[in-house]
């Protein structure tokens, strides 16, 4: 089974060819640096880690840019609102955003290029659509000019009047077409702002993706993602400027969107209000919770946020972990070197089908947790060997890690708890049952839970 995903620009799914034989280039949309992100923004950052590692999985040499633009209108406005420097709002939140991704367990971009650090090539790239008659300077800003670029519309299914008479788009007296969007900002009092051209100023938000995008992956890349609110009117506009200086290559040959995660069927937005960011929603739970939990939906389809959603989801992967735990447990102590359950043949090859479907990560973990729900089925009946145990175990460590989720806790919790229930024992067999019930609490308040078996003590997390 060949890689199919879903193009935004067809409207189809399409059979997955890079442009150079194992290699991928993907370009994500990163954070406006002015406040933490959310818990819907996380949802896209968390799917494109989750793609870029499938498609690592899939054998791939994956090139993953994720930008920071450090230069907006809100960086400047929240910096003025604090009164500090923009420069010192900047640093804090690349510094935060950092954080509460690896809280998250994104992997780091190959690269996370500032808007900043590519002013000379905005510039020039400007340059280029005036010289070539794609843009047009108007009462100290630089528009470009949409009716320029004929398949304008396509990437958002829309005809162009159609587009004009949405929500985002700017009414400016000094441009030629209602639809034409800004590549250059004039200075503003008190704003950040850089020599040009075209005067003192600043570049807008559409034209700083081209660049990065030309300047660092070489200005057509397979895969380009982000959320769906993207799609028009920043990825529609990335795609006019960038490809009428392309001579008919394409910008992105693959276009992904994640949807909205909505609260009360409303998409979760700080404009709105209705949002909890990452950083809080990782004080009460585990980066692999929220992880499993944006990925417990297709990345197309809209998900549902609420209190009681994240506790089922976080109790979900709870019993996912206490199955490798029982299985490790039932192998060390067991004893049994036959059993006629299997070792799952087959798991990884379904696994893996729900991955080559457009990164199905709900239909991955569904799988898992039917392979889970047969070990506990064979467990409890003590019919498996030691040995599948471990295959079992380890089969399930080994898949959920390609979707970034451990299974198995890095810190010392296990160590501690095993010599705990070891120390507990020891108070048993000498009758010190005052001591043994104290370690006990001991547990229980680190919401660990005792069972006895058959062959010993184990445990699981409340």
């Amino acid at each position: 089974m060949k890689l199919r995903l879903y193009n935004s620009l067809t409207r189809t799914k399409e059979v997955f060819v890079p442009r150079a034989e194992g290699k991928v280039s993907m370009y994500v949309c990163g954070p406006t640096v002015y406040d933490r992100f959310h818990i819907g923004n996380a949802r896209t950052f968390v799917m494109g880690d989750s793609i870029r590692r499938v498609l690592e999985y899939l054998g791939y040499e994956v090139t993953y840019v994720q930008n920071f633009t450090d230069i907006d209108d809100k960086i400047i406005q929240r910096a003025n609102a604090l009164n500090v420097p923009f420069e010192e709002l900047i640093e804090q939140q690349i510094e935060s955003y950092f954080e509460d991704a690896d809280g998250l367990l994104i992997k780091r971009a190959t690269m996370h290029p500032r808007v900043t650090e590519h002013i000379p090539g905005i510039i020039d790239f400007i340059r280029e659509l005036m010289a070539a008659g794609y843009a047009y300077q108007s009462g100290g800003d630089v528009f470009f000019d949409v009716r320029t670029y004929d398949k304008y519309g396509e990437l958002s299914g829309q005809k162009l009047d159609d587009l004009v008479m949405g929500s985002r788009v700017d009414v400016d007296e000094d441009k030629k077409y209602s639809a034409d969007f800004v590549l250059w900002k004039a200075a503003k009092p008190g704003e950040p702002a850089w020599e040009s051209p075209f005067g003192y100023g600043r570049p807008g938000w559409h034209i700083e993706c081209s660049v990065m995008v030309r300047e660092i992956l070489g200005g057509s890349i397979d895969i380009h993602a982000g959320g769906m609110d993207l799609r028009f009117p920043h990825h529609e506009n990335e795609r006019a400027q960038s490809e009428v200086l392309s001579s008919g290559e394409p910008y992105v040959h693959y276009w992904l969107h994640v949807a909205f995660l909505n609260i009360k069927e409303t998409k979760m937005s700080k404009s709105l209000g209705n949002f909890s960011t990452a950083h809080d929603l990782l004080k009460s739970y585990s980066g692999a919770a929220l992880r499993f939990f944006l990925q417990s939906a297709h990345y197309r389809s809209p998900l549902n946020y609420s209190e009681e959603l994240l506790i089922s989801s976080a109790a979900g992967l709870e019993r996912l972990i206490d199955t490798v735990r029982s299985l490790r447990h039932y192998a060390a102590y067991s004893g049994h070197t036959s059993g006629q359950w299997s070792n799952a043949d087959g798991v990884e090859d379904l696994f893996r089908d729900a991955l080559l479907d457009d990164f199905n990560t709900a239909g991955a973990w569904s799988v898992l947790f039917d392979l889970a729900r047969d070990a506990n089925i064979a467990l409890a009946g003590e019919d498996l060997s030691a040995e599948v145990a471990v295959k079992v175990a380890d089969l399930l460590v080994r898949l959920a890690a390609i979707l970034g989720v451990p299974l198995e806790s890095a810190e010392n919790l296990e160590s501690e708890v095993e010599e705990l229930i070891k120390r507990r024992q020891e108070a048993r067999e000498r009758r010190d049952f005052a001591a043994a019930d104290a370690i006990r609490g001991q547990l229980l308040a680190m919401d660990i839970v005792l069972e006895d078996t058959p062959h010993g003590v184990r445990w699981k997390k409340k």
